[in-house]
Parts: structure tokens; sequence; C-alpha cells
């Protein structure tokens, strides 16, 4: 074998082949997972030939061989090993990590698996919705048989985002997704009055039993505790149900306990929610010393995660009403172009060719005002990314009051939202200013603190 040396090395480093649970490899390291971490000598582990560095992250100990050469390093150690660690793992490589992680390393982890799939799908869609939004506001008359056709190509994804999410979620939990379809389809069912619809107070919610129901459209939160819901009261079913019965037993009480939580108890529970959101950005805007523009700005996205988002536009609305401009409008994009600078960052971290080209891919949609890829997919994938966003755009919330600029409308945001500061040309070139600083500030702090980050992205 050509690197018998190099594994010999690793193996005397991690203290033997007995004591190692299982191993992989990525793009450029060997990554072992050990049953007694304490037996590693980290002397030996740092001076293993051919090993450009060792380093021990979420669980891993990782050599760091480099591209093409720890493909033919692990293919060696396989044949050297053969079946005598990895088939005493306790599952695959991924689960074993996962017992590695901390805990908030595990929610994260759990989002990431649940909602990096739809990524492809959510940035389609929202490249069209901006496209769309940009060709109304230039004043482009559409037919309403082309408006229709519009709606259709671009309002589809998101309409529907709770079914995908809460596949999704089944799945990953380890239910029926069949279920977590049906399940998803009944939160955004037609007989449900949409959520935008009556946020804009176009439409009343159902009243059953004194609460006040309506459908899901673009939650995520409530779709992924669905999809949980289904796989845990499908394995507490079938853990009593007779065979014979189960096929007719298991999927009914799922299903109507599972609506039940959502709609009665949940959806109480997320309108409470939904009037704190609004009360509380009411008081913030009106803040002293811009400290209110500051937070809000750095915690817009936060409310997007948790699909309570479509209750702003109620405030928007009543701003425009009664001061002919809109300021949430502005820090909305400050809070967007400050994750957009992070995540753009991040993906410039990434060692795999294939995962960077598909976070930057993710990121694109957010210049269009469609920020749900690129937070599922690259923001969430480390704290201290989503952070950085954070931070950006809580310094452009800052320069927003500084400059005392607001839009004049509502609805686009980014690229799309220049047409709202069209009234002068200092507007035009502040609404710029304040996009540049808020990405400005999350891409640098990324930068900064680019190898814990680094060492997160290039693990997962």
């Amino acid at each position: 074998m050509k690197y018998d040396k190099s594994i010999n090395a690793v193996l005397d480093a991690v203290g033997g082949k007995e004591n190692i649970r299982n191993f992989e490899h990525c793009a450029t390291r060997l990554r072992i997972i050990l049953k007694d971490d304490s037996k590693l000598d980290k002397e030996k582990a740092e001076e293993v030939p051919e090993s450009k560095g060792y380093f021990f992250n979420t669980g891993q100990h990782q050599f760091i061989f480099g591209t093409g050469t720890v493909n033919t390093v692990y293919s060696e150690m396989e044949q050297m090993l053969g079946d005598s660690s990895s088939n005493e793992s306790e599952g695959n490589f991924k689960d074993d990590v996962y017992q590695n992680l901390s805990p908030l390393q595990k929610v994260v982890r759990t989002l990431a698996d649940i909602l990096v799939p739809l990524i492809p799908a959510l940035v389609t869609t929202g490249l069209l919705m901006g496209i769309r939004g940009l060709i109304i506001e230039l004043g482009v008359e559409l037919s309403p048989d082309w408006l229709t056709m519009f709606e259709m190509l671009t309002d589809t994804a998101f309409a529907f985002l709770p079914v995908l999410i809460a596949y999704s979620a089944t799945r990953k939990f380890g239910g029926n997704p069949i279920l977590g379809i049906v399940v998803g389809l009944m939160l955004v069912a037609p007989q449900l009055p949409n959520a935008y619809t009556v946020a804009g107070g176009d439409a009343e919610p159902l009243t059953l039993l004194g609460i006040d129901i309506i459908g899901y459209q673009g939650s995520v939160i409530p779709a992924i505790l669905a999809g949980w819901l289904i796989a845990k009261l499908e394995r507490t079913f079938r853990s009593f149900v007779p065979q014979m019965m189960d096929l007719i037993v298991t999927p009914f009480f799922t299903i109507v306990i599972t609506i039940a939580v959502m709609l009665f108890l949940l959806g109480p529970i997320i309108q409470v929610a939904e009037s704190a959101v609004i009360n509380s950005i009411i008081y913030l805007i009106e803040a002293p010393f811009g400290i209110g523009y500051v937070i809000y700005a750095g915690l817009q996205q936060v409310i997007t995660i948790t699909g309570l988002h479509h209750s702003i536009s109620i405030i928007e609305i009543s701003l425009l009403n009664n001061t002919g401009s809109n300021v949430l409008q502005t820090l909305g994009t400050a809070s967007m172009a400050g994750q957009f600078g992070a995540a753009v960052s991040a993906a410039f971290l990434m060692s795999n060719h294939l995962k960077r080209s598909n976070a930057l891919s993710a990121s694109a949609s957010t210049l269009f005002g469609i920020t749900e890829p690129l937070l599922f997919g690259v923001s969430l994938r480390s704290m201290r990314i989503f952070g950085s966003g954070i931070v950006g755009g809580a310094a452009g919330g800052l320069l927003t009051y500084i400059l005392g600029l607001a839009a004049t409308g509502m609805g686009i945001t980014f690229i799309p939202g220049l047409l709202l500061y069209t009234n002068s040309i200092v507007s035009l070139l502040q609404y710029l200013l304040i996009i540049a600083v808020s990405f400005a500030v999350g891409f640098v702090l990324v930068k900064v603190q680019s190898r814990p980050i680094k060492e997160e992205l290039n693990t997962k």
C-alpha cells in the first residue's frame, strides 16, 4: 500500500484500530470518531506522515491529507481495517457525528437536514417572484391571464411551503412522509382563510370553539413541529396497535391528533405571538436614539424564520396611511443585506466546490427580496454566520436612523425596492449605502471568524 506508514501512524495516534468507532472522509480530511477520545495522543496525531495537520471538532478527529490524497488514504485504511471497526458502530457515520454534537449544534443540524433539500425549489421560485415584482413596479401592464400564470409560477412553492417542510420533517424524524404531505396540505387548505389575506385585512378567520383559525401559509416552525408530531405519534401507536389494525388506526389518529393540535392548540399560541410581534415592532420603531431601528433591522430575519413575517404587513399599511412612508421596508432590506453579506462570505469558506456553488445560488434570490433559501441553506448552518448577519442588519438599522430614510411603498425589497426611492437621487443613494454597509459588516464579521466557521462548515 502507498500510504501504509501514514495509516499505521494514524492508528497509533488514535489508540489502535480497536478504538475506532467509525471513519469517513470529505474533500480534504480523514475524519475519525473514537470510542474513547482520551486514548488519542495529540503529539503523534500532529506528526502523521503525509498529513498536513490535525484538529478535533464536533467529536471528530480530523487529519488533513488534501484533495485526492485523502481518497486513497481512506480506501487503503478501509482495506486494512476491514470490518473490524465500522461494524461496531451504532449507526452510520452521520448518526455517530450527531451523537457528538452539542444541543445547539443538534438543532442547527436538524434544521439543515430538513430545509436544505428544499433550497433548489425555493431559489427558483424566489427569483421568479422577484422578477415579477420588478416587472409590475416598472409599470408593465399584465393581462389577467398573464398575471395568473405568473402567480402560478411564483406563489406555489411559498404558498405550499408548509407541505414541503412537513414532508421533509416527517421523513427526517422517521415518520411516514406521505402523512406529512397530507397534514401539510391540510394546513394550507383553500377552505382555511389565507394567512396573508387575513393579515392584510381582506379576510376574516374561521371561529371554532371560540378559537380563530387561519391557514399556515409561509410557516416554517409549525410545519417542522407537525412533522415531528406525526413521527412521534406513529411510533407511539405502532407500539400497541395490533398489526391487523395498524393500517387504519395509526394513520387515522396520527392525522386527526396532529391537525387538532396544530389548529386548536398551536394556532392560538401563534396568534398571541403575532400580536406580541406587532405590538413589539410598534414600540420598537418609536424607541429613542434609533434603538428600535437597530434591534428590528438585526432581528427581522428571525421573524421570517418563524413564519410570523406576514403580520408585519399590517404595520406597513398603517405607516403608509398615517405618515406616507414605510421605514420597515428600509430596515427589512438592511436585515436581508446583513445576512446576504454573511452568507456570501461563508460560501467562500467552503472547501467543497459544489457546496460553495449551492450556497451562492441560495444567496442569489436575496437580491430580489427572498431570503428563505439563504437562511435555510447557509446562515443557519452556523450560529456564527447567522449572528454576523444580525450585526450587519443592525448596522444598517443604525444608518437608517441617522439618515432618516423611509420607503414610499411596500411589498418589494432589495433590488426591486430601488423603485420605492426614486423620488430623489439622494434617497436612492442612501438606500444603496444602507445595503452596502449592512452587507459589508456581515461579510467582514464572518471573515474575522473564518477559522471556526470554516471548521463548522466543512465538517457537515
